[in-house]
């Protein structure tokens, strides 16, 4: 026994860093699975008050600055849109309630605080950090396809106008082109970075690092149903959306119940 502990072997194992964690493939079943199971946590500790509380005072504010002056109305959409991108930062507190469930523990929307003692929360920063850098990036690519199409040729004063302006000119039609394709792009870049990271940082402190290289080896492995889960999150977003983002109080705490049982199925235990 003492021979084998102290082997070559041995040494190299004990002295390596440990193995990052195993991804698994997944079907497309799954993903729907993942998301029935998150409706049923959603529905034991519904938590839509904590998110129109959150939601609602954030889009008033973008939208009294926006409606405010005309330099920043055309960027009201882009600033709401970018929201999503932050919306795993916010669903942090969905997966605890998600984890404690998994484990039998009684549950209720006052548990999503709890993360706040978590050990991997200066983890959860960094990676919250890095969120809040790529919506900064994006607000700032949304205004310079502003300013190259519709802004060089018009300024609006009004939604009407600004509206009318989308419609009726070739400008108005390449910056909904443009700024849809970059919005896509960035969408892709954060459920790639983080469809796994968050939670996993939940559930072990892994490190950020770590947590990102997981996340993006699930993407890979599982293209196709992580594609699936990409236009899921897309399609609920924007129904949410529709009646003054009333139902993104439903639907944000439902990813990410459904994300926290996604990462279930992708990442071995």
């Amino acid at each position: 026994m003492a021979d084998a502990l102290t082997s070559p072997r041995a040494a190299r194992v004990a002295a390596s860093p440990a193995a990052e964690p195993e991804v698994r493939r997944i079907g497309i079943a799954d993903v729907g699975d993942a998301l029935r199971l998150g409706w049923q946590d959603f529905l034991a500790a519904p938590t839509q008050l904590l998110f129109l509380g959150i939601l609602y005072p954030l889009i008033g504010l973008f939208a009294a600055r926006a409606f405010a002056g005309e330099d920043t109305l055309p960027l009201f959409y882009p600033l709401v849109a970018g929201l999503s991108l932050m919306g795993p930062v916010a669903a942090v507190g969905i997966y605890e309630i998600s984890r404690r469930r998994e484990r039998g523990w009684a549950v209720s929307w006052l548990d999503a605080f709890a993360v706040l003692r978590s050990p991997a929360i200066l983890s959860i920063a960094a990676l919250a950090l890095m969120l809040l850098v790529i919506f900064g990036a994006w607000v700032l690519v949304a205004e310079t396809i502003y300013d190259a199409t519709l802004g060089a040729v018009a300024q609006p004063s009004s939604v009407g106008e600004f509206l009318r302006l989308l419609r009726d000119t070739p400008e108005g039609w390449r910056l909904i082109l443009l700024g849809n394709g970059a919005g896509f792009l960035f969408a892709v870049a954060v459920l790639a970075l983080t469809v796994v990271s968050f939670p996993l940082l939940l559930d072990r402190d892994v490190g950020p690092g770590v947590a990102v290289r997981t996340s993006l080896r699930a993407v890979a492995t599982n293209p196709v149903p992580m594609a699936v889960w990409g236009l899921i999150v897309a399609a609920l977003l924007a129904a949410g959306s529709l009646p003054l983002f009333i139902g993104l109080a439903v639907v944000m705490p439902l990813l990410g119940h459904g994300t926290w049982h996604l990462y279930r199925k992708v990442v071995a235990p």
